[in-house]
């Protein structure tokens, strides 16, 4: 990532993102990830993964390992189905979020939970603020009305937000569902963000955008919002 001293507002369209279709797993990759490495898109701010993923049904990601990074999935479609080295199973239904610190070490598997239906999740990894925890895990169901017009804020390690679900970085992640205008969502200054259209078409600060459209932001007051879409949205610090 360039560095940064002037406001930012950048969009980077559906079609732009790598895209990798595996069969049983078609990805788009918002930043360097796998097989796609661009050493100008390796993070915006302390957001170092967005992977927009559908998952054919009974298949997924067999036990692998992480380490040191918060990483947030949210469904969209279909059912996730987790388990992992810490004795942890679960299964998140479309609006939840599952949030798993992998610290020092943790190996899990995911995977769609239904055999014909297709899922359809975004997973985020965040740059941990702290190094060496101990890996932990957590899912959260959240109901359609909690985000309708509204931003619902899910995941933060900021002091002054609350959220369910907290991390160690100073960074917020909220989701929306808006039919008409959505309340502005504001950012402090010289913060980065991260909007996501994950469904549907909507007007950002006056330019359109389609589903799995994004806008990169830095040094930007405030998001105004409309349309019929629903939105992804993380709020960042910056990292070295």
């Amino acid at each position: 990532m360039a560095s940064t001293t002037t406001p930012v507002f950048t969009i980077q369209r559906a079609s732009d993102r790598a895209f990798f279709d595996h069969g049983w797993l078609r990805t788009y990759h918002s930043f360097s990830f796998a097989e796609y490495h661009d050493p100008k898109n390796l993070h915006w701010g302390a957001l170092r993964v967005f992977n927009d993923d559908t998952i054919a049904g009974g298949t997924g990601f067999p036990a692998h390992p992480h380490r040191d990074m918060e990483i947030v999935t949210y469904v969209l479609d279909g059912r996730l189905a987790h388990e992992d080295s810490m004795g942890n199973r679960g299964v998140v239904s479309p609006g939840g979020v599952q949030f798993m610190s992998a610290g020092t070490g943790v190996r899990h598997s995911e995977f769609n939970g239904d055999e014909n239906e297709p899922l359809r999740l975004v997973q985020m990894w965040v740059i941990p603020g702290r190094m060496g925890e101990a890996p932990s895990y957590g899912q959260l169901e959240t109901e359609p009305q909690q985000r309708h017009n509204a931003w619902l804020r899910l995941v933060s390690g900021q002091a002054e937000i609350e959220a369910p679900i907290r991390i160690t970085q100073d960074a917020t992640f909220a989701v929306a569902r808006v039919e008409g205008a959505l309340p502005a969502y504001t950012f402090a200054p010289k913060r980065f963000g991260f909007i996501f259209v994950a469904k549907g078409n909507a007007h950002i600060n006056g330019e359109r955008l389609h589903e799995g459209d994004a806008v990169r932001l830095f040094d930007v007051a405030a998001l105004d919002i409309a349309g019929d879409a629903e939105l992804v949205l993380w709020d960042l610090p910056n990292v070295a």
